[in-house]
């Protein structure tokens, strides 16, 4: 069971005291004297600066603002580490070190340095007590708490909670590849997947990858199974695999592509051939077609161009409906029948009459509901009010 104590003996200049950040990892790494690991294993990378929220921490100081509730884990004889409040902790360290100003009124930066001269607004930010509980208890204990604790503000994602479960060796090794924002892969991997580097979005797609599943449940037991092992080479060489697949078979890189199932795509079609000339091709084709959706035009391209289903086309195009009339219209007056096949079929009035263009529609022979495919073979034009009766038939 864990236990908690209080304290609110620790100011702000205390906590700061010793205060390393990394700015290659994006971290904040020591505080209060070297006593407080800031970022342990299992914390989130440091995100308020991409939030712009830093600043914010500090003005809610400078007005008297608290700061909420913050945890340490006792880790032994007056050593700590960041529970919850590391994202706090290392705004308040990066400006006590300069790292970044704050903006007076004027818009004129004002850096630690600058706004101590100020007697209350140094006292505030100096000797303002935090609010601390120093928790203490089993690895299970403290990470089941670290799971339901509400990160400033900022919720943990799926990942980020995998993460602190399963700590070890193979977390460190994997985010040292996959969330290291400064690897020159980064710009290449995003052109296919989506997903924020330091919220460990893109470790999260490339273990659902390896797993072949997009279920967490599988990604949770596969890095159990892996968590005291820092051998990552099968996670790297899989993703790696289905990106250098995905940009030799495309070479021609479409905004559409970012965030497809690319992991799904290679198990299924990465054993086939293609030409990457003529799949640019037909890229070129389709990617301009107003009728086409395009999240669907990779994997329409990589089944061989047979699945027009994938496509979403419901709408015949203009030339395909004009040349659809001309067809119908040159074989009815050949027959003497209306150029609608079911006015032709009927014995009303309109049996032979022959409809003018504007006053036809494109219709599904089979439906498209059904399989139907939207070209030229399954199309034919119906009056207006034929077509409209037809319904989904």
């Amino acid at each position: 069971m864990m236990h908690t104590t209080l304290r609110t003996d620790i100011t702000i200049e205390q906590i700061c005291k010793g205060f390393v950040y990394n700015e290659f990892e994006g971290k904040g790494l020591f505080g209060l004297s070297g006593k407080l690991v800031i970022q342990p294993e299992y914390q989130r990378n440091y995100l308020y600066k991409d939030a712009k929220m830093e600043a914010d921490v500090v003005n809610s100081v400078l007005k008297g603002y608290p700061l909420g509730l913050i945890y340490f884990n006792k880790v032994g004889e007056d050593k700590y580490e960041v529970l919850d409040g590391q994202q706090r902790i290392t705004s308040l360290g990066r400006f006590f070190t300069g790292k970044f100003p704050l903006f007076d009124e004027n818009n004129i930066p004002r850096y630690y340095n600058d706004i101590i001269k100020d007697s209350t607004k140094r006292k505030l930010i100096n000797e303002t007590p935090l609010t601390i509980y120093i928790c203490e208890g089993s690895e299970d204990d403290i990470k089941a708490w670290f799971k339901i604790i509400n990160m400033g503000g900022i919720e943990l994602n799926e990942q980020e909670i995998n993460n602190a479960t399963y700590f070890g060796p193979f977390v460190n090794a994997a985010k040292a590849v996959f969330s290291n924002s400064h690897d020159s892969n980064i710009q290449k991997w995003t052109s296919y997947v989506r997903g924020d580097v330091r919220r460990q979005e893109i470790l999260n797609i490339a273990l659902k990858w390896v797993c072949k599943s997009s279920d967490n449940k599988d990604v949770e037991k596969y890095m159990s199974q892996h968590r005291d092992n820092a051998d990552i080479s099968e996670l790297q060489n899989y993703f790696t695999s289905v990106i250098d697949w995905v940009s030799s078979v495309f070479i021609d890189v479409k905004p559409f592509m970012k965030g497809l199932p690319w992991g799904d795509y290679y198990e299924k079609y990465h054993k086939n051939a293609y030409n990457p000339q003529e799949v640019s091709s037909k890229l070129q084709e389709l990617a301009i077609d107003d009728c086409v959706k395009d999240s669907g035009i990779c994997e329409y391209i990589l089944g061989g161009c047979k699945d027009t289903k994938l496509l979403h086309i419901r709408i015949f195009q203009e030339p395909v409906k004009k040349k659809k009339y001309q067809e119908q219209t040159k074989l009815a007056k050949s027959k003497g029948t209306s150029n609608c096949p079911y006015c032709a079929s009927s014995e009303g009035s309109n049996k032979t009459k022959i409809w003018d263009y504007k006053d036809m529609e494109a219709d599904h022979v089979t439906a498209w509901s059904k399989g139907g495919a939207t070209d030229i073979s399954n199309c034919e034009m119906l009056c207006k009010p034929h077509n409209r009766d037809k319904g989904n038939a």
